[in-house]
């Protein structure tokens, strides 16, 4: 029991410096001065509103005349099958996830087959089950 030192701490690993602490210049400096390896790399147009620049791409859809879009679905589209409007709109922009008994409420109201190998056909009425 003697051999225990209660006033001896053991510092099992420190924690480095954060990533902001990391690139800051005066972490920078002190490395370079301890003759460390100090990788530095410019990202291209880092810092510069170039979201917006015209480019090959975008010049010639902008000359196409053809129209692109397809039909939107009316709003009495989404009164009918119970649905929020902004579902049928993430339907018709193809972010909104399949569900099964959407897809067949939507099915009935526009009388078009949306799922299946025989897609875009018309939609069968089958007899109702007593």
């Amino acid at each position: 029991m003697a051999e225990s030192d209660w006033d001896t701490v053991t510092v099992l690993r420190k924690k480095g410096p954060t990533a902001a602490q990391a690139k800051s210049k005066q972490a920078i400096t002190s490395a370079q001065r301890r003759g460390e390896d100090v990788e530095t790399t410019k990202k291209w147009s880092a810092g510069q509103n170039k979201q917006h620049l015209v480019t090959k791409n975008t010049a010639k859809l902008d000359r196409e005349t053809e129209e692109l879009h397809h039909h939107r679905v009316p709003l009495e589209v989404g009164k009918k099958i119970n649905e929020k409007p902004q579902v049928i709109a993430d339907y018709e922009c193809g972010k909104a996830i399949p569900n099964n008994q959407v897809m067949g409420k939507i099915e009935r109201a526009i009388g078009l087959k949306l799922r299946g190998k025989d897609i875009g056909q018309p939609l069968e009425a089958k007899p109702k089950k007593k």
